[in-house]
């Protein structure tokens, strides 16, 4: 079923509407789809006024690189320079929630203005069904950062990608709910370490495991890789962290014995959490309430991703 908001066509997924959104790649255009992760705003990598046409239509700071998104290991070799360790992260997990910077091939056909200018690529095989339905159909290494206008809630329903982008692009294909709910983990190797660029889904003790080597966040403020602007995922109200209740005049996102108006788990399910975060900062920024709190949330595995997540909205 397909309905329009603001000239912005959904279509639900399925094979036409995968031509379709594959028709518009070809053309230029970038489209809305989902992969595991949130939705993304998906162009061509190799076309640059395509990949200026996400920046415009997100606002986004041009010297924050986009992800590429390609569907195998195999293809992205031709796009980055895998070492040994990069390899057996890849293998170990893609398709899925983890993003590669690698090195940039000597013929490496993606716009420049995908990678920000940078002699390194942010590469990606999602584990999605419409992401990978799209890869096949256009044929095209797809630059794909989140769906949202730049700095606001990553969008982990296709309504959400109304909210902030209806009118400003052709066509989102709506496949439900994503399922991990907070963006990929970004990692480099590099000095014979695991370099976490972005916390997310695939945590420093799987990336270590998987590599044979230590894994760390990164130091330094330089901007290497999608997701590190201090300030992101701005909701565009006050953001208190740690709360232990909530004011009158604050939107209550809960976790755990901490109950508010939205509850992240009531279990107190990292995973849960995960997945439900960006939609509670959503209802938070839509609801009449002028402030919005959120409950303390653990800081291990999944909950390293969410804190990052709720530090930069709380800028």
């Amino acid at each position: 079923m397909a309905h329009a908001s603001k000239h912005t066509l959904v279509r639900a997924f399925d094979s036409a509407s995968i031509a379709e959104a594959a028709a518009l790649i070809a053309g230029g255009q970038p489209v809305a789809v989902p992969t595991e992760t949130v939705y993304g705003l998906a162009a061509d990598a190799r076309n640059a006024e395509a990949v200026a046409r996400i920046y415009a239509a997100k606002g986004r700071p041009d010297f924050n690189p986009l992800i590429v998104h390609v569907p195998t290991l195999g293809v992205a070799e031709t796009l980055g320079a895998f070492g040994a360790a990069e390899r057996a992260l890849a293998t170990r997990f893609w398709p899925g929630p983890l993003t590669l910077v690698v090195p940039r091939t000597p013929g490496c056909p993606v716009a420049s203005i995908a990678t920000a200018g940078l002699d390194t690529i942010a590469l990606r095989v999602p584990g999605h069904r419409a992401m990978q339905a799209l890869l096949a159909e256009s044929g095209a290494p797809l630059a794909a950062p989140s769906a949202n206008a730049s700095g606001r809630v990553s969008p982990t329903k296709a309504e959400h990608v109304l909210a902030s982008l209806g009118g400003r692009i052709a066509l989102v294909i709506d496949d439900g709910p994503t399922t991990a709910g907070v963006e990929s983990t970004i990692a480099r190797v590099r000095d014979g370490a695991v370099e976490i660029l972005r916390p997310g889904p695939v945590t420093a003790d799987m990336l270590a495991e998987a590599a044979g080597l230590p894994a760390a966040g990164v130091k330094g403020s330089e901007v290497v890789a999608p997701g590190m602007l201090a300030s992101h995922y701005a909701p565009g109200k006050p953001v208190r962290l740690g709360a232990a209740g909530f004011a009158d005049d604050e939107y209550g996102i809960g976790f755990g014995a901490v109950a508010g108006d939205y509850d992240l788990s009531a279990t107190g399910d990292l995973t849960e959490a995960a997945a439900r975060l960006f939609d509670a900062l959503h209802a938070g920024a839509a609801s009449a309430k002028a402030k919005i709190a959120v409950a303390m949330i653990p800081g291990e595995g999944l909950g390293a991703a969410i804190n990052d997540r709720l530090a930069r909205a709380a800028v």
